[in-house]
């Protein structure tokens, strides 16, 4: 495989799922993890994505900026975060997860929306001081660098005290038969925190994660109660989901 081509395969795998792990490029590659440690540096270096202790984040993923010129599939997550806010009525209690996705609806609440909003996401609190009408109430714990998240044993006895109505998450990797998962251990304790301090949980996904997996499990499918992507709901992709009888919006 020419370099050209395994540097595109890392970009679009980082872009998609906002971090990856050398070892898991690596396997996939079939290429040693020398290699791929050397295209990530390069790729590094032109400012193409962010070089992190054993992988690699997305930029959108890694830098709050009000531009948003650097989030993957930024229209698609646009639509899925304006049909997240249907979901809000006034005097809601809510909780918003990390990720470029749950940003997008944190920017996208209406200003007249009275909410208190629970969140762990640093660039998510930030953009919440915007708007007028919200509560905001920051969970903390120890700062993640590269998810700009809280996490760990603080973050999650934290979560234990409080019951949401709606918490909206993301997810690295979705199948509707193996749930949701991630490549990260901490962060998959967290959101299974998250998701027991909520009466409902609402994943916001765009379609390209759809039937995919990782190593490590947040949790069944059934724990969630809708799914929303930029998809029609009547969409082919979404065929085994609608099987799970979840919302899909």
């Amino acid at each position: 495989m020419l370099k050209e081509e395994r540097q595109r395969i890392i970009l679009n795998e980082v872009e998609l799922h906002n971090r990856i792990q050398l070892t898991d490029i690596a396997e996939k590659l079939n290429v040693s993890i020398d290699t791929i440690r050397r295209d990530v540096k390069e790729l590094d270096g032109a400012s193409r994505l962010r070089k992190v202790h054993g992988g690699a984040i997305s930029l959108g993923f890694a830098t709050y900026t009000p531009k948003r010129n650097s989030v993957y599939a930024l229209e698609e997550k646009i639509v899925i975060a304006e049909k997240a806010t249907r979901l809000l009525k006034n005097n809601s209690v809510v909780l918003i997860d990390g990720g470029t996705t749950c940003l997008e609806l944190a920017r996208l609440l209406p200003v007249e929306l009275s909410l208190t909003c629970f969140t762990l996401s640093l660039p998510v609190a930030m953009e919440l001081l915007h708007k007028p009408n919200v509560n905001t109430i920051f969970i903390g714990g120890q700062l993640s660098k590269d998810a700009q998240i809280t996490l760990g044993a603080n973050t999650i006895n934290n979560l234990a005290e409080i019951k949401v109505d709606f918490s909206f998450i993301g997810t690295g990797y979705v199948d509707a038969q193996f749930g949701l998962t991630e490549f990260d251990w901490d962060i998959v304790q967290t959101k299974k925190a998250v998701i027991k301090a909520s009466k409902k949980t609402v994943l916001l996904c765009i379609s390209e994660k759809l039937n995919s997996q990782h190593r490590f499990k947040t949790c069944d499918l059934n724990a969630i109660s809708s799914l929303v992507t930029e998809l029609d709901p009547n969409h082919e992709l979404l065929k085994n989901f609608k099987n799970e009888e979840i919302q899909l919006l």
